[in-house]
């Protein structure tokens, strides 16, 4: 019963981040409503017992990916003037309550939800655990992983080398 709230909260605030994402003129707060909807996204897997892959929206994601955004952001420059003066006088203290009552509900679905290791009972392949992903990864999916990796590698690499590259005009060779 307490997943269906969890998800219940966390689809809304999912699809909040998504129309902030979409509608926000700001670009700064369209990052922030992805990033919103990124955090959705992995409490998500968690209610889906797969905490590795949430783990890692929130690490790449949620971490770096959204940096990169917002470096991305800042180098394009947002140069108009901002009206700094409070809109909605009462925004503070509800935004303070509803993030207390959201942590409440992580801290509480986390410590009945979240499982580590193998199990007790002799179920093994729990889904989502590092276990059974690393078993995957590197005994199934071996070749295919390092081979992900090697292309991303070269992409990577060729990317900077593009950037790097600038051809000469016909003026600038004699």
């Amino acid at each position: 019963m307490i997943e269906v709230f969890v998800f219940a909260i966390f689809a809304a605030i999912a699809i909040a981040g998504a129309l902030v994402m979409v509608i926000g003129r700001n670009p700064v707060y369209s990052a922030i409503g992805l990033l919103t909807t990124m955090f959705s996204i992995a409490v998500f897997y968690v209610l889906q017992n797969a905490h590795f892959v949430a783990a890692v929206q929130v690490v790449i994601y949620a971490g770096a990916v959204m940096t990169l955004f917002l470096f991305v952001i800042m180098m394009i420059g947002v140069d108009k003037k901002e009206d700094t003066t409070e809109q909605i006088p009462w925004q503070r203290p509800i935004a303070i309550a509803v993030s207390v009552g959201l942590a409440a509900v992580i801290l509480i679905a986390g410590s009945r939800a979240w499982i580590t290791g193998r199990s007790v009972f002799g179920v093994d392949g729990i889904n989502g655990t590092i276990e059974v992903v690393a078993d995957a990864l590197f005994g199934t999916w071996t070749l295919a992983f390092l081979s992900t990796i090697f292309l991303l590698t070269i992409a990577a690499v060729g990317t900077i080398a593009m950037a790097q590259y600038s051809p000469r005009r016909p003026e600038e060779e004699s």
